[in-house]
């Protein structure tokens, strides 16, 4: 079985999408997820599945628009794809409660920085499948967005990154998963 992290889209943020953790976790036992665990009312949760990347997201996302009342857009990446995101980070001076990653279904293109709005002095950097964002002061309520990327954009700070990471490589009981898929 394979470990994943899952990102919900505009779940439980400004009143839209409300989701309880609890539901979340049910619904990925319903999919057929093992050990699914969340954390506060994130929208992210980590298990473990049998089923690639594509057969995780629809599944997911065919669970929790019923739940939702309307379309939950999820990124998946394999623990060991969420720990390259950390690994990859271009700002590793910035702290990491300052930094965040867009995370994107498809790489963004070469272009994708040319045209962002709303920025206000941050740095920003192209990943495989996110673009970090560094603030040097506090962080803004809302990232700078690149134009063509909108909708699938679930944004996460890569403190907590650090955390499912150890969660997706460790089981319940808090033994290594080590040799058990990624």
């Amino acid at each position: 079985m394979t470990s994943f992290v899952a990102l919900l889209r505009a779940v439980n943020v400004g009143g839209t999408g409300r989701l309880a953790m609890a539901d979340l976790r049910a619904a990925c036992g319903q999919a057929g997820f093992v050990d699914a665990r969340t954390h506060i009312a994130s929208g992210n949760v980590v298990f473990r599945s049998d089923l690639d990347e594509a057969g995780v997201k629809a599944a997911l996302e065919g669970r929790l628009a019923p739940l939702t009342g309307q379309p939950v857009g999820v990124l998946v990446r394999t623990a060991h794809e969420m720990s390259a995101v950390l690994a990859a980070n271009p700002f590793p001076d910035n702290p990491p409660n300052r930094t965040v990653a867009l995370f994107l279904d498809q790489p963004p293109t070469a272009a994708a920085l040319d045209d962002v709005r709303g920025r206000a002095g941050e740095r920003l950097a192209l990943g495989t499948r996110e673009i970090y964002v560094a603030y040097d002061g506090t962080l803004l309520a809302k990232p700078p967005t690149p134009p063509p990327l909108g909708l699938q954009m679930p944004v996460r700070g890569l403190r907590a990154r650090q955390e499912q990471v150890h969660w997706s490589s460790t089981s319940r009981n808090g033994r290594s998963r080590a040799g058990h898929g990624d």
